[in-house]
């Protein structure tokens, strides 16, 4: 079976899936944005970005600490602390206590701040970027390598709590018989406020339209440019000062009929255009594919990833269950088929996205310019003085 687009799609979901739901539609499309965020985690991970990544954090705003925003995923400065900590698989949870007390990196200044999240659960639910404790100057996250009947395999980062780039999804449905709703734009501002009030980047508008990107210096001088290159010299730079407070922002929108497509740009789309760095539209294509192939196939790891995304879902009159198919927290099983797709499909997947915002440079060059961001020497630069 096939679709022409995404909204077809939701219609064979809200028909064929969620018929059981109080709120059947509003289900499917509430799931059809929990899949535009699994897409995006698992990108970055393919890109091999994945221990840099937190999820879910609060990030204040450039120089106003007292307004701060929940970002959907925070890529930050990271240390490598134990690349394969080995713990024995005997069907209990994975908690922070016990990555903990197999490290053998001296944190104890952290431990008064352990997390309650696990790893792994002993209900076989993966906690994607699992934080499990952190202090004033450090995040220390766990990520799953690998695992067998005997071990689990673990990697250990410690993260510097300021991220260099945020990356957020987009997807605003519609409700039958509503030609556009006033939810639409009221998000897509909302993620456009955010994404111009969390960098040291600021933009101004000149009189004939252009966009300037202005530097307040800490010795009081105001630099202007062009605000795409002053952005690629700022990405380029090894300067502290450029680079202390800078957050390159990345967002992700997908179609549902009232975004349009990646060509007829709405009010929505412009609005986020001119305020993320990088705006990706993530096409009907794309997202069709990634549920006909992973969802609503017929094979056996398909059924690993189904079972795994209608558990998530109640019916009618049902106790909500565990949600067990989100960018959070996610299968293990489901997680292994998904890795599995994105490293033998990761070109294809690529190609699931245009580009907006940047519309004359490519999917590959964000990627380089996270690579380049990700390398900086950022101890020093959140040291210097100046």
């Amino acid at each position: 079976m096939t679709w022409q687009s995404v909204e077809e799609l939701q219609q064979f979901l809200t028909e064929k899936v969620f018929h059981h739901s109080g709120a059947p539609r509003k289900a499917a499309g509430r799931a059809l944005g929990t899949l535009v965020e699994i897409i995006t985690f698992y990108l970055l991970k393919s890109w091999g970005l994945e221990h840099s990544v937190l999820i879910e954090r609060r990030l204040p705003e450039y120089a106003n600490s007292a307004i701060s925003h929940n970002v959907e995923f925070t890529l930050h400065p990271k240390e490598t602390l134990e690349s394969n900590t080995l713990i024995e698989n005997n069907g209990t949870s994975i908690t922070p206590r016990k990555i903990l007390s197999k490290l053998s990196s001296d944190i104890t200044l952290e431990q008064n701040k352990i997390k309650s999240g696990n790893l792994v659960s002993a209900t076989g639910l993966l906690k994607n970027s699992c934080v499990i404790c952190e202090s004033a100057n450090h995040i220390y996250a766990a990520s799953l390598n690998s695992c067998n009947q005997k071990h689990y395999s673990i990697g250990v980062q410690r993260l510097a709590p300021h991220p260099f780039a945020v990356v957020e999804c987009k997807r605003v449905g519609i409700e039958e018989g509503v030609g556009r709703g006033p939810q639409t734009i009221v998000k897509a501002k909302q993620g456009a406020y955010v994404a111009r009030t969390i960098s040291s980047l600021q933009r101004v508008r000149t009189p004939d339209g252009k966009i300037l990107g202005i530097f307040c210096h800490p010795n009081g001088r105001i630099i202007d440019k062009p605000y795409s290159l002053f952005l690629r010299e700022i990405i380029q730079s090894n300067d502290p000062v450029l680079l202390k407070d800078f957050r390159l922002s990345v967002g992700v929108v997908s179609n549902h009929g009232n975004w349009f497509t990646s060509e007829d740009h709405n009010k929505e789309i412009k609005v986020l255009a001119q305020s993320y760095d990088w705006l990706l539209f993530l096409t009907d294509e794309g997202l069709v594919s990634f549920i006909s192939n992973l969802i609503l196939g017929k094979s056996e790891e398909n059924r690993l990833v189904k079972n795994a995304f209608l558990a998530s879902y109640a019916k009618t009159g049902e106790k909500k269950p565990k949600n067990r198919f989100t960018k959070t927290e996610i299968d293990l099983q489901a997680h292994w088929v998904l890795c599995d797709y994105f490293k033998k499909n990761i070109r294809t997947i690529e190609r699931w996205f245009n580009v907006i915002a940047q519309e004359r440079r490519t999917l590959s060059e964000l990627r380089n310019d996270l690579y380049l961001l990700v390398s900086k020497d950022w101890k020093t630069i959140h040291n210097d003085r100046r």
